[in-house]
């Protein structure tokens, strides 16, 4: 499966240059969201890819790394995988972490490589933010060998993590209407009927559709309110006053009171994810 790529039309280039708050957000995002959402379910979606010792493999919208970074060890140091995200606070993260992986920078829309370059294709929680995912998903097929294997994942309904619909509830209550759509705008595909919709129309062949339980784990609720309210609100656009966020983290307190371990005040919450996998 060691084929290589194509390297006159898809040699890696320098990585852009981040702006220190850039490369803060995405220093966060991997020391506190990637522990407490996303490590789990990296080990979803790579099982799910069915990935071999050896194999070429592509991880769309890679972000930190997580996933990569799972890959490279069943892949070996002969063919380490290459990681693609469109934020250079994101890369710079990642090349740092994991030195050894293929980072660079792209489009999900229209990725820089040939047809038929990899094995495997992955995208964790990355089509919901893609501005065409139709799109995204025929450049995944591209790229794509011929009985290689694509699996893509996406949040289930808001509906089915207990934490964000929560969270999402009080803030349309505190917030109002804006900032609580803005908080699930993740949440966009998590139907069966939207995500197969999107595979059939990119034509994915063998679709596969699968519900994936996991929970969400965070040291503490000013984690959970620093990463919704204080971190991923003002992306979208939202900027609340430190009073209605205190407001807001007061709710969450009682409300979420179920999930909080006394012991050391974490938050233990079931989350649910779907995964589709499919070939070109």
């Amino acid at each position: 499966m060691n084929q290589a790529l194509n390297f006159e039309t898809d040699s890696a280039g320098a990585l852009p240059s981040a702006s220190a708050e850039e490369i803060a957000a995405a220093s966060f995002y991997d020391t506190s969201l990637v522990p407490a959402l996303f490590s789990e379910r990296a080990a979803q979606i790579v099982a799910a890819a069915r990935i071999e010792p050896g194999a070429r493999v592509l991880d769309v919208a890679c972000g930190t790394g997580v996933v990569a970074r799972e890959v490279a060890v069943i892949v070996g140091p002969e063919t380490p995988p290459v990681g693609l995200d469109i934020a250079p606070g994101m890369l710079n993260v990642a090349s740092r972490v994991s030195p050894q992986i293929d980072w660079r920078h792209g489009s999900a829309e229209a990725l820089p490589f040939s047809d038929a370059s990899f094995d495997r294709v992955i995208c964790q929680f990355g089509l919901m933010f893609f501005d065409d995912p139709v799109k995204a998903l025929q450049e995944m097929l591209r790229v794509l060998k011929p009985g290689g294997r694509l699996a893509v994942s996406v949040w289930d309904s808001i509906a089915l993590n207990p934490g964000s619909s929560t969270v999402h509830d009080i803030l349309h209550r505190i917030a109002g209407a804006s900032a609580a759509e803005a908080l699930a705008i993740p949440y966009r595909l998590g139907e069966n009927d939207d995500l197969r919709q999107l595979a059939d129309a990119a034509g994915f062949r063998e679709l596969d559709l699968v519900t994936c339980p996991g929970e969400q784990n965070f040291p503490s609720l000013d984690l959970l309110i620093d990463a919704e309210i204080r971190g991923w609100l003002p992306i979208m656009g939202i900027r609340l006053d430190e009073a209605t966020i205190e407001s807001i983290r007061d709710a969450c307190e009682k409300r979420l009171a179920a999930y909080v371990d006394p012991r050391d005040g974490s938050l233990h919450m079931p989350g649910s994810a779907l995964i589709a996998t499919g070939s070109r």
